[in-house]
C-alpha cells in the first residue's frame, strides 16, 4: 500500500534560475497549476489605460501665453 501522506502533499512547479532570478518554468506549467487566465489581455489593456499620463497641455494653454 502506498503512503497515505503522499496524497496530501503538493509540490511547486519546476523553476528556472536561482535566488532572486528564480521563476516558474512556463513550459512546465499547465492547467493543473492554475495558469489558465483567459482575461489576462483585457486586464493588461485596462491597467495600461489607467496608468497612462494625462495629455500634456499645448503652448496656448500654458499660463502667460496668448492664444493666437
Amino acid at each position: 500500500m502506498s503512503d497515505p501522506l503522499d496524497k496530501a502533499t503538493s509540490r511547486a512547479p519546476a523553476t528556472l534560475g536561482e535566488g532572486c532570478l528564480s521563476r516558474y518554468d512556463p513550459d512546465a506549467l499547465g492547467t493543473e497549476d492554475g495558469t489558465d487566465f483567459p482575461d489576462a489581455a483585457r486586464l493588461w489593456e485596462q491597467l495600461q489605460e489607467e496608468s497612462e499620463p494625462p495629455d500634456k497641455p499645448g503652448p496656448a494653454a500654458m499660463p502667460g501665453n496668448k492664444a493666437g
